[in-house]
């Protein structure tokens, strides 16, 4: 049963101020001395790490296209256990979802999953008395989206604020906060989307820091906690990493004496900027699962690695920017999503890892490549040499590419079986161009029909993210992979 007080931040659009209010409520809140947890709707990493700065717990994501909307509660309880309230940034507009697929994926339909409060955050920087009508428009929409306040952002003057609240006094929905057009939080972006915390600790820990001081000064908190602790119970379990893996086939089997575990693992392994928690320490027949971590490589879930844990590995976080070698005894590997386009010079030139990752590659072992993993595992990125595990040369494109995607694994992979059907999302600017001989790793069916990515021995590298969650089997069959 999910009974933990929550409430989702949306808005009329993009661009209207939704993570500044859902990291500055996050913010305010915990410095209140609440246990805080944050959650972003839809494939987003970048937020995400914004509200791990704010709450101190990792941020989560709520995907109802690649994790079926069935997921979406049992996965928010998850990473709220213990937490005194929840906060869920919306995606996009309010009832914005995947394209061609309705309602799918929008924050609406998340909202509803939950039976979640919804504070609708208006861009009222152009706009007097015709706010009512939009938040009048957005609250009627779907009846079963409860609209329980109104945060008003880039409010120009104390008379354009005067304005605002007689017209929203007649349309029913209250109005819980003021932020001022003045004194915006500054978060810098670059070609896909705000730059992650990784890449700029000092100036991020400012920037949430303000947001929740600018919330704190703008926003009714206590009737936007009233509002959280209104939301009814939600049915059903937990998601728990171990109980998912035991449903699949059961956890691996390890060749000697095993650690025991408890009902959950850790959230989620510290990285070397300090994000997450704790791994823990080697277990005797554990195999080593080495996870690339850093400011190149900062695009993950949370539950990759608790999935892992679950199944008998030992993960462990290194950063390719400063690790010259492997974790010891790895004998997987995993290189999640991120921006090594931005690194290249720094990953090139740290050649022993690149000679490490393509030995173990040689070996046959388990590697498992996103998207940022696929380029590093590339001859050469922008020219400049990579690991050269894969025959095929990625550079920069002025065209973005990016959307959810339907997929099927086209030959059998250290993560799924030939056959196996998944979604997944693609987010990039890059282009690649491959040699000749590897098997393609998917097949695609939207927008078009397509093959992408390589199956290379142990090796499966593919533009596509996808989230384990929604296939644990996928953990399972790796580590299993990692013990043969």
């Amino acid at each position: 049963m999910v009974n933990v007080p929550r409430l989702v931040i949306a808005a009329p659009s993009s661009g209207s101020g939704k993570t500044t209010v859902a990291t500055g409520l996050m913010a305010a809140f915990a410095g209140r001395g609440l246990a805080v947890s944050g959650h972003k709707v839809g494939p987003d990493y970048i937020d995400p790490g914004y509200h791990t700065l704010a709450t101190g717990r990792p941020g989560r994501n709520l995907d109802a296209y690649m994790c079926g909307p069935e997921l979406i509660a049992p996965l928010f309880a998850h990473g709220a256990q213990g937490c005194d309230l929840a906060v869920v940034e919306g995606v996009m507009g309010l009832y914005d979802g995947a394209s061609g697929h309705g309602e799918l994926a929008s924050t609406a339909q998340v909202a509803k999953l939950l039976r979640a409060p919804v504070v609708l955050v208006v861009d009222a920087s152009s706009q007097s008395r015709s706010v009512a009508a939009l938040v009048h428009g957005f609250a009627s929409w779907d009846t079963q989206v409860r609209i329980g306040g109104v945060i008003l952002n880039k409010v120009g003057s104390d008379r354009h604020e005067a304005l605002l609240r007689e017209a929203l006094d007649e349309s029913g929905v209250p109005v819980l906060g003021v932020l001022r057009r003045v004194a915006q939080v500054a978060v810098p972006s670059r070609h896909l989307g705000l730059v992650p915390v990784a890449e700029r600790r000092g100036d991020a820990v400012a920037a949430v820091a303000a947001m929740g001081d600018r919330v704190r000064a703008g926003c009714d908190l206590d009737a936007i906690l009233a509002l959280a602790r209104s939301a009814p119970e939600v049915p059903g379990e937990s998601w728990d990493a171990a109980v998912a893996v035991s449903a699949c086939g059961g956890r691996v089997p390890l060749p000697g004496p095993s650690r025991s575990r408890g009902s959950a693992p850790d959230p989620a392994p510290r990285t070397p900027d300090g994000l997450g928690s704790a791994p823990e320490g080697p277990a005797l027949g554990a195999p080593v699962v080495a996870v690339a971590s850093g400011a190149a490589f900062t695009f993950s879930y949370a539950e990759h690695s608790e999935l892992l844990a679950a199944a008998g590995a030992t993960v462990v976080p290194f950063d390719p920017l400063r690790d010259e070698a492997l974790p010891e005894g790895t004998r997987g590997l995993v290189i999640g999503g991120g921006f090594p386009e931005v690194y290249a010079p720094e990953l090139s030139a740290n050649e022993p890892l690149r000679k490490a990752v393509a030995e173990l590659a040689s070996c046959g072992a388990p590697v498992a490549a996103e998207c940022a993993g696929l380029l590093y595992l590339a001859r050469s990125l922008d020219g400049l040499p990579m690991c050269g595990v894969l025959d095929a040369e990625a550079r920069m494109s002025q065209r973005l590419t990016l959307g959810y995607r339907d997929a099927v694994a086209l030959s059998d992979s250290v993560l799924a079986a030939a056959g196996t059907r998944t979604r997944g999302h693609e987010f990039h600017r890059t282009v690649l161009e491959p040699g000749a001989g590897d098997v393609p790793a998917w097949g695609m069916h939207q927008p078009e029909r397509r093959v992408e990515g390589f199956v290379h021995q142990g090796v499966h590298a593919s533009y596509l993210h996808t989230h384990w969650a929604s296939a644990p089997g996928t953990a399972r069959r790796f580590v299993e992979r990692c013990m043969g």
